[in-house]
């Protein structure tokens, strides 16, 4: 677990990639992992829901308009510049039964058994405290209420695990974020652990091809450098670092293709649990 320093610093890291972000509704899956997300997480006319980390609102928007006017739902996010987005969508849209809130999803106020359904989708590997968040969770859905969330395999994005590889040989660890939740069994365990049943975790494969050529690889460098797992290359020196994104990015163009191209792995399970 982090020191009470680096978190800060680590949160610090993630509101300035995150509200640098200006086309996050054009990524590649957003919005079909989050589609899938609200259709296993089967959502019911009038019920409430908190959406964690909702960003830009994708998921809160549409589940939205699921639940009706009888229902109601709070979306949650660190980042200001992602909740302005999420506002803006709201206004533009008329819903009435949306509440986009600014809070850190590590440090919620709730009450106990206020929630039908808590959602978080391709979140909950940004928490510095996973089992700690789980156990809170548990606490503020109902005695019926569910929990549904998606979560990367631990190999997945294989020019991800390569920038790992590579920043490790120069002496910086940058932490594999889709670990604690990366396989089946360790879904079940730590939902196990803070009082979940009936869990339920299914695997799909949002993958794709991709040309490695040297514009690509400098592509993915920028990346992964500027994400929160990522950003430790920066510890090196001037050289180092040169040397480093080199290396990188001629290990990336040396990837393994076919005549479809490079496949980058993006294998995702969608985690449906009961209080």
């Amino acid at each position: 677990m982090l020191q009470e320093v680096d978190i800060k610093k680590y949160k610090q890291q993630l509101l300035t990639d995150f509200n640098s972000r200006t086309n996050y509704d054009q990524g590649r899956f957003y919005g079909s992992v989050g589609d899938r997300l609200i259709k296993i997480a089967k959502l019911q006319s009038g019920q409430t829901i908190l959406d964690i980390a909702t960003g830009t609102g994708i998921v809160a928007l549409n589940a939205a308009k699921i639940v009706g006017d009888a229902g109601k739902i709070i979306g949650v996010d660190i980042s200001s510049g992602m909740l302005s987005y999420a506002k803006q969508k709201l206004a533009a849209e008329g819903l009435k039964n949306v509440n986009f809130q600014e809070a850190d999803a590590e440090n919620l106020t709730f009450t106990d058994n206020s929630f039908d359904v808590i959602l978080c989708s391709l979140a909950i590997c940004y928490l510095t405290d996973i089992p700690t968040a789980l156990q809170q969770w548990h606490r503020f859905l109902k005695s019926s209420g569910i929990l549904a969330f998606n979560a990367w395999a631990e190999t997945a994005f294989p020019p991800s695990v390569l920038f790992r590889e590579v920043a490790q040989r120069y002496g910086i660890t940058v932490p594999n974020p889709n670990q604690p939740l990366g396989t089946v069994d360790r879904c079940h365990k730590l939902l196990q652990e803070a009082g979940f049943k009936n869990i339920q975790v299914t695997q799909e494969q949002f993958g794709w091809y991709f040309a490695p050529d040297a514009k690509t690889a400098e592509e993915l460098w920028k990346m992964n450098s500027k994400n929160v797992f990522g950003y430790q290359v920066f510890q090196l020196a001037p050289a180092q670092l040169e040397q480093c994104k080199s290396e990188y990015i001629s290990e990336v163009q040396a990837l393994p293709i076919t005549e479809q191209g490079a496949w980058c792995d993006a294998s995702i399970f969608f985690v449906l649990a009961h209080k």
